[in-house]
């Protein structure tokens, strides 16, 4: 046998290998890449879907828990089955100016911006809107990337979706507990009540609890979150246009 053929066809061998890894490495980052474009695309393809009314869609810690295997409780309500007090409360100790953004607060997220530029303590700054893309269609934590991609799901859906049927599924979404979701499973877990019975007290202790679920319990507050609850509900029982959205 010649030599110098031997040679050129053990120099071809691991080429033609070489090539083949390289074709199935760039299959798999294509695969990576389609599945995060869906990723990225399937929020938008639902928000027509969950403008439906009889549509009860859940988040994603709800499915988590459910992946989990840990479960949850979550029971649906429409918004006439929720005393008007406990919309006003979250309304405004979440988002006063529900009413007259688009899912965004941009005078709140520039003066949010100039605090962390700032290295100053900041305050969250987001919508309802922004909350409830984030509970339906992202995860908790704060990060920049995810906060990109809350903004443009909050202007979509508050364009698609009506000021009630937006505030209906932030309270059937909202977690006030572990593994309570939605304002009729939080009202009969802290109050032995249903939420259309719920008190203007009641109320402001749910509100104030939803920044931090775990930590704040409604049905035990501690004194500062009576005095913040008591605040809410001075501010809720003057609410007036803050509400007219809503309840005009």
């Amino acid at each position: 046998m010649d030599i110098s053929t031997e040679n050129e066809e053990e120099v071809e061998v691991p080429s033609r290998r070489s090539r083949l890894g390289w074709f199935r490495r760039r299959a798999i980052l294509r695969r990576i890449a389609f599945a995060i474009a869906a990723l990225l695309v399937l929020p938008y393809l639902l928000i027509p879907f969950y403008a439906l009314p009889f549509i009860h869609p859940i988040s994603t810690l709800m499915l988590r828990d459910l992946v989990t295997f840990r479960g949850y409780d979550r029971q649906w309500v429409s918004l006439d089955q929720i005393a008007p007090v406990l919309v006003k409360s979250v309304m405004v100790s979440e988002d006063g100016q529900f009413c007259f953004h688009g899912g965004v607060d941009w005078g709140e997220m520039g003066m949010l911006v100039k605090e962390t530029l700032g290295g100053e303590s900041t305050r969250g700054g987001s919508t309802i809107p922004m909350q409830t893309s984030k509970n339906l269609f992202l995860w908790n934590g704060r990060s920049f990337v995810r906060k990109a991609l809350e903004l443009p799901l909050a202007v979509t859906s508050s364009f698609v979706w009506s000021k009630r049927r937006m505030m209906e599924l932030y309270l059937n979404i909202a977690e006030w507990g572990p593994g309570i979701y939605g304002i009729e499973a939080a009202a009969r877990y802290h109050f032995k009540i249903p939420a259309s019975k719920l008190s203007a007290r009641q109320a402001a202790l749910l509100a104030v609890s939803l920044p931090n679920p775990i930590d704040r319990n409604a049905s035990k507050p501690g004194p500062g979150l009576r005095q913040l609850a008591s605040l809410i509900q001075r501010r809720a029982a003057n609410s007036g246009d803050y509400i007219k959205c809503l309840y005009n």
